[in-house]
């Protein structure tokens, strides 16, 4: 079943509000106090520094308005609100436009521990803090452009980029302990526990190493890269991707380290 089947996103009003239900927010209010507690010591300084600008309610969905304000403030970036899913084109087009893509569902209790399709806890508490940290949106606005001119092929490999980064990406200084910065963990208590556990391979960013890594969204990731510090996302963007991306291509892909996906799964 796809999400445009299974959720529907709620349309806001002229002022960009919308209007959960009671059982939504207290979906919401369950989905926080329970991943929450496992931040500290696990996420990177800077979301969590992110986390406490946006002073996000803990018992009601954030409306997006009050998102964008301390965004906007921050590093110019806001919020925009879509269907659970959108085109790669329109994808890129939104980071372009300095425009984070939250889809105005949350998942039903069914689906606490995963959820393949990204909802609105999942993109705000997820990804928007470290929207907050100048080298995460420098990032994901280069990223943005970067795949708005590419091509379908193209922009294949580059998914891989922002896998391995923005969604599943660790972070670990010199003689300091490993932490998370990617928003697929961050919003996901059980991979929260296993990125960080001693059952993944992790291996040191190497940019045309993460182009050519297969990975899966329905599994815990078998392989993470890992940064030292949030700062190296602007060292990633003064890269040429481009020219990585060609190579790769012309390389292909690693072996998949995770059996392959069956029809039935």
């Amino acid at each position: 079943m796809t999400a445009a089947t299974k959720y529907i996103a709620h349309q806001p009003d002229a002022q960009g509000y919308i209007d959960y239900s009671e059982h939504e927010n207290q979906l919401w209010q369950q989905l926080y106090q329970r991943q929450v507690t496992n931040m500290p010591g696990r996420a990177c300084p800077a979301y969590l520094n992110g986390l406490d600008a946006l002073g996000m309610s803990i018992d009601r969905i954030p409306q997006l308005p009050d998102i964008d304000k301390v965004l906007l403030a921050a590093t110019g970036w806001k919020t925009a609100a879509v269907p659970a899913l959108i085109s790669f084109g329109r994808f890129f087009e939104l980071l372009a436009n300095k425009e984070f893509p939250v889809a105005t569902f949350i998942r039903t209790k069914e689906e606490f521990d995963y959820l393949q399709e990204p909802d609105i806890f999942h993109e705000i508490f997820g990804h928007c803090p470290l929207l907050t940290n100048p080298s995460f949106a420098n990032f994901s606005h280069m990223y943005g452009q970067l795949g708005l001119a590419a091509t379908k092929e193209q922009r294949v490999f580059l998914a891989r980029l922002y896998w391995f980064t923005i969604e599943f990406g660790l972070v670990q200084a010199k003689d300091e302990p490993l932490q998370i910065y990617g928003g697929g963990i961050l919003s996901s208590p059980g991979e929260t526990m296993y990125a960080l556990s001693d059952k993944p391979e992790r291996k040191p960013f190497d940019l045309l190493d993460v182009l050519r890594t297969p990975y899966r969204i329905d599994i815990m990731q078998p392989i993470y890269y890992v940064i030292e510090n949030i700062d190296y996302l602007d060292e990633i963007a003064r890269m040429d991707i481009m020219s990585m991306v060609t190579q790769a291509q012309q390389l292909g892909l690693f072996a998949p380290k995770f059996e392959p996906k069956t029809k039935a799964s």
